[in-house]
């Protein structure tokens, strides 16, 4: 796997962290709760994908799910820095997609165990192209969309998140050093549904700042 991060060959793929629960109305359709801090979870390096690929259903699950989300890059090493400067941590943002077997991550919860079978097999993290932030460009006043086969299936606003990207990057950062090329998935909005071999899931971010196109196989 090649782990140079496209249009930006000085940083390399880092760690994947992603969050959980954040966005109020993903909570109601999964029948969660909220939570007074960010759930954080990780995925593998080797989960990325990028425009044009394919996500693989694995064979030892029936029911994966797509999530579209705001994926940031982190341009410069970080560690317990404060919410107001945050965002001078961020290189780059762009469009992503966090698969999950929902019904291995349902068996994980039931039991009590972790989720990290559920979210980081192979071709779990498909990432669109990323762009350049720079500090007039609200992180907060995104648009998200996903399609499935043309269908609009996800169409909600950065807006909605309950953590912003400033506060996530300031939380993560008190308890993990941040290293150029990490990225943080900041959570799904409602709509997440399965994905079926054969389909076509679209999904861009903003105006079109970021997009990704990938299909599905078995």
């Amino acid at each position: 796997m090649n782990l140079t991060i496209p249009h930006f060959p000085h940083l390399q793929y880092g760690t994947l962290f992603c969050i959980g629960r954040n966005y109020s109305e993903h909570i109601e359709e999964m029948k969660s709760e909220k939570t007074a801090d960010p759930v954080v979870f990780l995925k593998p390096r080797s989960s990325i994908i990028h425009n044009g690929d394919s996500i693989v259903i694995p064979s030892v699950s029936s029911d994966v799910h797509f999530e579209a989300e705001l994926v940031v890059l982190i341009g410069s090493k970080t560690k317990k820095v404060s919410i107001n400067d945050a965002l001078n941590s961020v290189e780059a943002f762009g469009i992503g997609i966090d698969m999950t077997a929902r019904d291995i991550q349902a068996e994980a919860k039931n039991k009590g165990l972790p989720w990290s079978l559920a979210k980081g097999f192979d071709t779990f993290a498909p990432l669109g192209n990323f762009q350049k932030y720079t500090s007039d460009i609200d992180l907060q006043k995104l648009s998200l969309e996903l399609r499935v086969n043309g269908e609009v299936r996800q169409s909600d606003t950065t807006s909605k998140m309950i953590f912003t990207v400033s506060q996530l990057i300031s939380y993560l950062s008190q308890h993990f050093t941040l290293y150029p090329g990490d990225l943080i998935f900041t959570g799904t909005p409602k709509g997440v549904g399965q994905i079926n071999p054969g389909d076509k899931i679209e999904a861009s971010l903003g105006d079109q700042q970021s997009s990704l196109s990938v299909d599905v196989s078995k």
